[in-house]
């Protein structure tokens, strides 16, 4: 099945039609077009050496908030005061460590230059929001993403000390949950967020959640 490329034109393709996940490629990161993907369900992923390839996973991986799992020793972490947890107070910070601080198994970075841009912007506009965690004022770990309604899509997180990205999203989650949010957006399985209670769903009801 031939992939569909986009144009200047503002516009998707109908994601029943992703092949292997993959929606269409081409096309831009303006910060309508971002946002006009979320809206529907997709997402840009891909690498510094490929076109904008924009996903719409099928099943979908997602972590109900009100089925999060936070184990005992991390509850005591949370309690200890040894962290810090603000809301959209260093955002260029944020994504520029997710952006390049390594990971164990992976082999560079997917958020290329373009993309800290296009989602910079998008914070400066009210539409991206981060998760920032402290410890002695310096800067350890975090996550950022876009909010839509009652769902979240999470982009990225990092971690420079034990811990700290779970603290983001831990907090993150039950600020939201009281917000009355319903949901993260974790996109595509990881054995880190299947730890703490993400689970597949298919991506029929994914968008019933989104919509």
């Amino acid at each position: 099945m031939p992939i569909y490329r986009l144009t200047e034109e503002l516009v998707f393709p109908p994601v029943e039609g992703a092949e292997d996940g993959i929606v269409a490629v081409g096309g831009d990161l303006s910060s309508d077009r971002l946002m006009m993907a979320y809206r529907l369900g997709i997402f840009p992923w891909y690498s510094e050496d490929q076109p904008i390839i924009w996903w719409s996973p099928d099943p979908r991986f997602v972590l109900f908030v009100d089925k999060v799992h936070v184990s005992r020793s991390m509850g005591r972490v949370l309690n200890s005061g040894a962290f810090k947890v603000t809301y959209n107070q260093n955002f260029e910070g944020v994504i520029s460590n997710c952006k390049s601080v390594s990971r164990a198994g992976q082999d560079g970075t997917w958020i290329t230059d373009e993309m800290e841009e296009a989602y910079i912007h998008l914070h400066a506009i009210g539409e991206a929001q981060s998760v920032e965690v402290w410890q002695n004022d310096e800067l350890v770990g975090g996550m950022y993403g876009i909010t839509l309604g009652r769902v979240f899509s999470g982009e990225s997180m990092f971690s420079k000390v034990s811990n700290a990205s779970k603290v983001a999203l831990v907090s993150f989650l039950e600020k939201f949950r009281k917000e009355g949010g319903h949901l993260l957006d974790c996109q595509v399985y990881t054995d880190h967020l299947a730890s703490l209670g993400a689970e597949e769903i298919s991506r029929e009801e994914f968008l019933n959640y989104l919509n």
